[in-house]
């Protein structure tokens, strides 16, 4: 699949050095296009208020350590957004589909694989690295912008 690297607006936004999971702030800026310091306040505001569980604790009000993409709250502002989820992967099914440009739909994706989220526009993967693994990848399901 054909990368484009691009921190998402992270630098521009005021931020220094490589976050290491502010992966899904970065998918959802390139993917939606809107500025990276917005989406990550509003994702840093929607962990901040997380309640804590035994698993995790209190969560700090920050977007660069990791989002848990499987809260309402985060549901909710994708769909705010206008993004729509599909599953491509449920318990038993196995990989069904991999981050490859032929097996994922046109449009603009933020794209949920293991342990890392990355955006997909028209084909095209744009994130800091090439997540692919040479096309042997498994999508979970991704998020889609109306059209």
């Amino acid at each position: 699949m054909k990368v484009i690297l691009t921190d998402g607006g992270r630098k521009a936004a005021g931020f220094k050095g490589a976050a290491r999971g502010d992966c899904v702030a970065r998918a959802l800026a390139i993917a939606s296009g809107r500025p990276y310091r917005e989406v990550y306040d509003r994702l840093a505001a929607g962990t901040g208020t997380q309640r804590a569980t035994k698993r995790t604790g209190k969560r700090p009000a920050s977007a660069s350590e990791g989002i848990n993409v499987k809260r309402k709250w985060f549901r909710d502002y994708m769909a705010e957004l206008g993004f729509i989820w599909t599953p491509t992967m449920g318990i038993g099914t196995g990989c069904t589909v991999h981050l490859r440009a032929n097996e994922l739909p046109s449009g603009r994706l933020v794209v949920s694989v293991s342990k890392h989220v990355c955006a997909v526009i028209d084909g095209v993967i744009h994130d800091v690295y090439n997540p692919d693994r040479g096309g042997t990848r498994c999508v979970y399901g991704f998020y889609k912008l109306k059209d």
